[in-house]
């Protein structure tokens, strides 16, 4: 059985491209839908996989709790008021970040968010 993983980056800039690009060749006949949709796992795994083993940089955040909760594993927090200081001391404010903290591990069920 094929692991599954979040479908968080399909919201992404690069996750709606691809996902337009994929309809488009749907549309033209180019690909099958069975086709683009394992193109689209493909895709949730390899950036899953890149961001825990390539991203390094440690930041420290403050700001305001706004909301919280916990859902099938999985927690979501919005802040507001966000301030992020970088390890290179350079700091970053937003007025509003979500953050989606998932249960660790590499197979997942998909369908829980």
């Amino acid at each position: 059985m094929a692991s599954a993983y979040y479908e968080f980056y399909r919201g992404s800039s690069i996750g709606m491209a691809l996902t337009d690009s994929l309809d488009e060749l749907i549309t033209s006949g180019s690909i099958t839908p069975q086709l683009a949709m394992k193109v689209l796992q493909q895709f949730d795994k390899s950036l899953a996989d890149t961001i825990v083993k390539q991203v390094k940089v440690k930041s420290t955040l403050k700001g305001h709790l706004s909301t919280y909760r916990l859902c099938d594993d999985v927690w979501t927090f919005i802040i507001k008021n966000a301030q992020f200081k970088m390890e290179s001391n350079e700091i970053v404010h937003t007025q509003k970040i979500k953050i989606v903290a998932c249960k660790n591990g590499d197979a997942i069920e998909s369908g829980k968010r």
